[in-house]
């Protein structure tokens, strides 16, 4: 099977119905990645199909669990982005995202920049840079995939949204301990069971508010 079936399969079982252009970012996506991957070891990952798989429709799995009124004129932020996950795979699957990347180290935001002008994405911005760093109240949501333990991620990235907001937290098992050990002031909003096509591990989506 094709890179390019199997990522049709995998939108298909996501029920995405994403534009041929869309399918072809996402693949350009996946090749830049690879390229660079090979001189700045962006991920661990180095096979292309386990890429297409642990990387891009990992992402693309919360999709189906955010409702579309919030992706619309809405500011994200994606903190600890590295490769520009899961914000880029979202950018291209949503014209309509408004997304930041933020990421600390050089290499990554460099690599975050040639994807923008290569495929085209002005609907993103790479910020270098740390979170906790980055000015109070400027987003709508944060996101994050395997940034942090979720007392941290509240600390370092809570600052971010404004009243109402949310951050949402990608994450493997469950994480039954983690959520006990938040602070007392946030609160777990939803908790969602994720479905990545062709990955066995158990991945949840974490919703987080801050409480009144």
């Amino acid at each position: 099977m094709t890179l390019a079936q199997m990522l049709q399969q995998g939108l298909h079982v996501l029920d995405l119905d994403l534009p041929e252009a869309a399918h072809a970012k996402l693949l350009a996506y996946l090749e830049l990645l690879k390229k660079w991957n090979a001189t700045y070891n962006l991920t661990a990952i180095r096979e292309e199909s386990a890429m297409l798989t642990q990387h891009l429709l990992d992402s693309l799995s919360i999709l189906p669990h955010i409702e579309k009124s919030a992706l619309v004129e809405r500011r994200w932020i994606d903190v600890g982005s590295g490769a520009g996950l899961p914000g880029i795979p979202l950018a291209i699957a949503c014209p309509q995202l408004n997304i930041g990347l933020i990421d600390s180290v050089d290499k990554k935001t460099a690599f975050q920049r040639q994807v923008k002008i290569e495929l085209g994405l002005s609907n993103i911005t790479v910020i270098g840079g740390r979170v906790e760093d980055y000015p109070a109240s400027t987003c709508d949501a944060v996101i994050s995939r395997a940034f942090a333990e979720l007392a941290d991620f509240v600390s370092l990235a809570g600052h971010l949204i404004v009243e109402g907001g949310y951050l949402y937290a990608m994450k493997g098992q469950l994480p039954e301990d983690e959520i006990a050990r938040m602070p007392a002031n946030w609160r777990v909003k939803a908790c969602k069971k994720l479905v990545v096509p062709g990955l066995m591990a158990e991945r949840h989506l974490i919703v987080l508010q801050k409480a009144n």
